[in-house]
Parts: structure tokens; sequence; C-alpha cells
């Protein structure tokens, strides 16, 4: 009878703490499913990783112990890290088209995975048609093998979705991208027969370990076919409206907001546990130059739970991703239409939210915010702040680590999400050719090397107008010479990071040119995190875009034939050129002058010289003082680039004020390649002696 007593209260003390489990579960079960480290190794179904294209609100979930985010490319193996010096050798290396793993056979290996991973995006820059072919999981037939230029297309089956798989030509430019997910549960290797292109980028997750994924079968069932139409479809009619939809609960705020000069004004406070889903603007200005003045000084910040620092800082039309001005476009996440701005970034929070509008300009300015908010879905101790942060040239690098250009640097736990980078490139030349590279958890050696910043951005060769995609655009550019906008969001490419981030991109050209950058990074990262980025007062951020005047205060006088711009020289030799630059005339033939004007501050005798490139490609030129023929012809032929020193044009009396030089084209050494260019490095006024 004991015996039996006692089982039986064993048996309802079972019953209740399976009860009191179960509820437990109920209420924290999304809470455990999140956790740094998950109680039970999650499956993922095809779909469910479809699925991820949409999920803005996961970018805020914190990363699981073992997950990561790395790139196989083609970048420049020159460059490396020398262990035994802790120094970094040919970190600027350029020649990012063909490298490669290793040869076996006649088989190029591109790229070699351990699982379980996921490829999410493959970008080329000239995809041909020798076939690339992936094997998955140990198989002995590859699941893919075809052209790599069908992976781009839109046409061949299984990437047969315009949104998903494009070439950049269509939109004007070259390069080629293909956002579509391609699981494996052990392994990846990707080979390419010879005659597949040049240039690649395989972008992929590796989830941690225990994690349940198919291996991809390129005949897709109907619900995997299902998922892929409604992405493309979402991608092609609905960008600027929340992949979420309505969601339980949700609220939206709306306020009209006066900001008078030099002051802050709120436009919200919210309580939590909440998430703001969307912010929309609309303002007015008073044409372009006034556009472009506000949306620099007027910036929007955002605290979350009382922080010491603002979780967003930036520019208004910076954080809506395109500067300067109004620039119109749709990604998923951002863009500015004829209805306004649109964010739809997803920033939870636990207990409040300040948003406010702070205004440095010298007039007062006003705009309408909506404020789309919703309560959480996890708890907030399994989610990062959001984080969006403006600045420039604050995170200098060692010598041996240039060109690189630091685009965030912080620590903790957390994920990158993309950024929003602005050139100001007045001299004009193609500024793009700098790598980009992410350093996670404190690597020597970053796990993402690209090849070029436009190939970062996902076209390739520069590109002379705008163009938009869901994850990446061009919103603004003035073809290379003046403004360009560019941006790249990482939703399914996300980086996760466990203790510290850096990402940086390479910067050929220097501030002193002038060349310069400013970036918006966006990350999530978690409560206790280094956020290292701070208000940038406005006399820094507005107002240095002005365009230099050359060397000497030349200009040029009417309008030439062929191409006149400025040229970086220090790739062909740092220090041997004036700020490693020079006047170069291209496009032009024989009899074509150009005429260059330049000012005498005091009347004199003076020695004139000039100071020339000479190369395989450039002219025999004459050149004229103010009408006047002076010297002979010079040849400029070199089988190299060199420059020529001063090249003495007698003295000459000028009075004070303007005087010409100008350059005719009068022919081409023999063994010139016929281009006819020109260079001038400086013009050189000297007192004469007197006897």
């Amino acid at each position: 009878m004991g015996n039996s007593l006692l089982a039986h209260r064993k048996a309802i003390g079972a019953i209740l703490a399976l009860m009191t489990w179960c509820l437990f579960c109920s209420a924290f079960g999304s809470w455990l499913a999140f956790a740094p480290q998950a109680l039970a190794a999650e499956t993922l179904t095809y779909v469910d990783l479809v699925n991820r294209m949409l999920d803005l609100e996961r970018l805020a979930v914190l990363p699981a112990a073992g997950e990561s985010c790395a790139q196989w490319s083609s970048y420049d193996r020159a460059s490396k890290y020398d262990e035994a010096t802790g120094r970094y050798i040919n970190w600027g290396a350029n020649g990012d088209g063909n490298g490669i793993i290793r040869k076996e056979g006649n088989l190029s290996v591109m790229a070699e995975m351990e699982g379980p991973g996921c490829i999410w995006r493959i970008w080329s820059a000239r995809a041909q048609s020798g076939r690339v072919k992936i094997y998955l999981d140990g198989q002995e037939q590859p699941t893919i093998d075809m052209p790599f230029i069908h992976y781009f297309d839109g046409k061949h089956p299984p990437f047969n979705f315009p949104m998903l798989s494009y070439e950049m030509r269509t939109l004007g430019s070259a390069g080629e991208n293909l956002y579509f997910p391609i699981p494996y549960q052990k392994s990846c290797k990707i080979v390419a027969e010879d005659g597949w292109g040049q240039y690649y980028h395989f972008t992929y997750t590796t989830f941690p370990k225990g994690t349940k994924l198919p291996t991809f079968n390129p005949q897709l069932s109907p619900d995997e076919l299902e998922a892929l139409k409604r992405v493309d479809a979402f991608f092609r009619e609905k960008l600027g409206t929340d992949p979420a939809g309505q969601r339980e609960g949700q609220k939206t705020e709306i306020k009209q907001v006066r900001a008078e000069p030099g002051k802050t004004a709120s436009v919200v406070e919210l309580t939590g546990p909440r998430a703001i889903t969307a912010i929309r603007v609309k303002m007015n200005f008073g044409g372009r130059d006034d556009e472009v003045t506000a949306l620099r000084r007027l910036v929007l910040q955002i605290t979350f739970d009382g922080q010491q620092q603002p979780s967003v800082w930036c520019p208004l039309g910076d954080f809506f991703g395109t500067t300067p001005g109004v620039n119109k476009y749709r990604s998923l996440m951002t863009g500015m239409t004829d209805e306004g701005f649109y964010s739809l970034w997803y920033m939870p929070f636990g207990q409040r939210a300040v948003v406010e509008l702070i205004n440095d300009d010298r007039v007062a300015r006003e705009a309408t915010f909506e404020i789309v908010h919703a309560p959480l879905s996890r708890p907030m101790d399994a989610l990062g702040y959001f984080h969006a942060k403006w600045h420039r040239d604050i995170f200098p690098v060692s010598k041996d680590r240039q060109p690189d250009w630091v685009m965030l640097k912080t620590e903790g736990r957390g994920r990158f999400c993309g950024v929003m980078l602005h050139v100001w490139n007045p001299r004009g030349s193609w500024w793009g050719e700098g790598d980009e590279k992410f350093f996670v958890d404190g690597e020597k050696f970053p796990s993402t090397f690209g090849t070029g910043s436009e190939d970062y951005f996902g076209y390739a060769w520069c590109h002379p107008g705008r163009f938009e995609r869901p994850y990446h655009a061009q919103t603004m550019t003035e073809n290379n010479k003046g403004h360009q906008s560019v941006l790249r969001w990482h939703v399914v490419d996300n980086v996760p990071f466990h203790k510290s981030f850096e990402a940086c991109i390479e910067k050929y050209f220097s501030n002193s040119r002038p060349t310069l950058y400013a970036c918006v990074p966006v990350w999530y990262l978690a409560a206790g995190g280094v956020d290292p980025i701070r208000p940038v007062p406005v006399q820094e951020r507005d107002g240095y875009c002005v365009v230099p005047p050359m060397d000497g205060g030349i200009r040029i006088i009417g309008s030439p034939k062929g191409n006149v711009e400025v040229q970086d020289m220090a790739h062909f030799g740092a220090g041997k050129w004036k700020n490693d630059d020079q006047l170069w005339w291209t496009r032009a033939k024989p009899g074509d002058k150009l005429e260059l004007g330049f000012s005498v501050d005091k009347p004199g005798t003076y020695q004139v010289s000039v100071l020339l490139t000479k190369a395989r490609d450039y002219a025999i030129v004459q050149l004229y003082l103010d009408g006047n023929k002076v010297g002979e012809p010079i040849d400029l032929y070199n089988p190299d680039v060199i420059p020529t020193g001063p090249i003495s044009l007698g003295q000459h009396e000028l009075s004070k004020g303007e005087h010409r030089l100008t350059v005719e084209i009068v022919g081409a050494n023999e063994k010139a390649i016929k281009a006819y260019m020109f260079g001038l490095d400086r013009i050189v006024l000297e007192p004469a002696k007197q006897p």
C-alpha cells in the first residue's frame, strides 16, 4: 500500500512537472529557438531558405555559435598576410580576374566549403560559355553543370527567375548577378572548365553544426517553385512595401515635425517591447540645391533603451540610401519615390525608442513622419539593436594595410547588413578598383576578399548611369566625375560576428586629389557591444564637396575636341608627378588643339617650363604661348609611362593676368600606338635671373 501510494505521488509529480515544462516552453519557446546555444539543432527546408530572401526581421536575431558567412572570389593571390612579421604583403594587388584555389587537370577549383551551408550569391564580371560545375555532399556527378553565362541570363532552369538571375548589361552596365539559395549538408566544391570567363564571387553561409539542410535538387518541387515565384514577383512589383505585411498589434504614428535652426525636434517616443518596422518621410524643397543642403544638414537620430549614444545617427538623405539630394529609386529596404522616402529596416527595443530630427541648417525645416511599429515576436534578449551611422575618414590603418578604407569597425556580437557609400570624385577617372575585405572575429586574413568596388556593388567596369535592384543599386552618378552613390544591402548574405567585425574597401585615389569617401554602414549589435562612430559636426559633413582648381590654377578654355580630365598617376610611381596626377587629353587627332589658361600674379620676365608625360601611346605636340610658337615639336613617345622632367620654353615677358598655353597634336612617333594622347603635370614660372 505504502509503495503504491508513493508510486502514485511520483507519477502525479512527474505529470505536474511535465505540464509546467510545457507551459514554460509555450511561453518561451521562441527564445529557446533563437538562444545562442540552441537546445536542439535547427531543421530548415528549401522553402525556409527561400523565405529568408524577404525576411527582414530575422536580421535582428543574434547569431548562434558556429554561424558565419564568407566568400570565395578570384582576388589577386599576391595579397598575403605574413604570420612571421605580422605584416600585409602586396595588399593592394589588383590582378583580380583569374585567382583560383588550384588547378585539377584542366579544371579550375573556384570554391570549397564544408557544410551545413548555403550559397546565396554568385557574381561575375564576364561570364562566358565554359561550364561551371557545383558538386554537393560528395556526389560523384555535379548537381549543377551548365555554361557559366546561363547562371545569369534568367532563362535557364533552375535559375529562370529574372529578378534573381540577371545580367547588368540589360541595365546598361557589365557584370552578372544570381541571388539564389543552393544548400548542402556536408560539402560543396565548385570547379570550372576553360573558357568560363573572368572574375567570380561565391558568397555562402555556414550554419551551426547539427543544422539539417536539404541537398539542393535542381528539379524543384511545386512548393519550392511557388516560393521562388513569390520572391521574384515581390522584387518586381512590391518594392517599398513591408514583406511581412500587416503584423499583429501593428500601429502607425503620423506626425508633422518642425525643426527650428540649430534645434532638435521630437518625432516620437515609443514604449516597448516593440520594434519599428517602417519609417516614411515626406518633405518639400525649394529646388535641387535646397534638397541637397537639407538632406545633409538634417539628421535622423534614434536612441533605444536609454543608450548613452544613439544607435542611428545619420543625415536624412544618407539614411534613406542615397546622396546628394533626392534620387528616386527602390530597393528592398530603402528608397525614394514620388510618395516620399522609406526605410523598412527592423528596429527592435525592450523599453523605449526615441526618434528625433536634428536641424543643423540655417532655416527651419518641416517634414511629415510615418512611424510603423509592432510587438516583438521574440524576446529582446535574442535580438540586436539596429545601427546606421554616417562617417568619413575616422578609422586609420597601418601603412602595410593601405589602400584599405574602413567602413565599419565594431566589437561584440551581431550581423553586418550592408553599406551606402558616397564618393566625391571631382577630377574624374575610375575610382572603383578597390576590393572589399571583411575581417570577422579577429581574423588576420579576411574571410571575404573581393575583386573591386563596383563588383561588390553588383556591377562591373564602372557604369555611366543609375540602376536599381532589391539588394544593390547605384542611385546617383555623374559618370565617375563628381558624385557617385552606391549601396549593397546584405539580407541572406548578412555577415554574422561573435566578437568583432571590420569592413574595409580599398581606396586608390587620395583625399588630396581629392577623392573623398563617406559611408553609412548598417549592422545589428547586442547590448553592451562597442559602437565607435560618433556624431559629426555639420561643417565636417556638409560643404566639403568642392571642385578644386588644377595645380597652378590651370583651366580649360573653350570646348576642346576629345576628352580632357585629371588622371591619377600614383600607380605609375607615387611622387613622380606633383599631387600624383596630371591633366590628360585623349581621343584627339593630328590638327586638334587644346587651350589652357593660367594666371600671372606679378608682371616680369619669366623662365617658362612645362613638365609632361611620355608613354607608348602619346603624341608629338607643338606648344604655343599666347598664340606664339615656342620651341620645336616635342615627341612624347616612350615604351613606359614616365615624367619628362622640366622642358624649357625659354624666357618670356609676361604681364599680370591671364595667359594661354596651346597644345597642338602634330603627329606620333613611328613606334607609338597611334592614340595621340597628351599629359601635362604642371606649368612652372620662375623669375628670370638678371644679368
